[in-house]
């Protein structure tokens, strides 16, 4: 098994510490680092108290947790978050930020779960090539798979 070693720092002590869900995936759950209390329509950036330095070729992919909505009412407003490696590589003042839109009244608590993430090296670079046709049948088109 190949193992990275990444430097973290912790901008908060009242975080735990970052752990692979148990078992369940190779996501690492990212929690909130200080309390927000929001308004229905209101937006905010939540802190997520780290900062880290990536290795050369490699990004985080944020997202957020499967029960973020269900729970506390806020989507991610950019749905997905993407941070380089130029993010944090000389300064711990590059805190990792979650921005969110409540849907509804609600508080989140310092280490609530609210997102998630993995770490993947960048894609490779693709050269296009141009067809006159498609090849294969059709799949349906957008939605085909089903709700089971």
């Amino acid at each position: 098994m190949n193992q990275e070693t990444i430097r973290i720092y912790y901008h908060s002590k009242e975080i735990d510490k970052l752990t692979y869900i148990a078992g369940k995936s190779d996501w690492i759950d990212l929690r909130a680092a200080e309390n927000a209390v929001m308004k229905k329509g209101e937006f905010r950036l939540i802190s997520l108290g780290i900062s880290m330095c990536l290795p050369d070729g490699y990004e985080a992919i944020v997202a957020p947790r499967s029960s973020t909505f269900k729970n506390f009412g806020i989507i991610m407003t950019n749905s997905l978050g993407i941070i380089d490696e130029s993010y944090g590589k000389h300064s711990t003042d590059d805190i990792w930020k979650m921005p969110v839109l409540a849907m509804r009244d609600t508080e989140i608590h310092v280490n609530d779960r609210i997102a998630q993430f993995r770490i993947q090296k960048h894609q490779p670079q693709i050269i296009f090539e141009e067809a006159e046709e498609k090849q294969g049948e059709a799949r349906g088109g957008f939605g085909s798979s089903g709700i089971q």
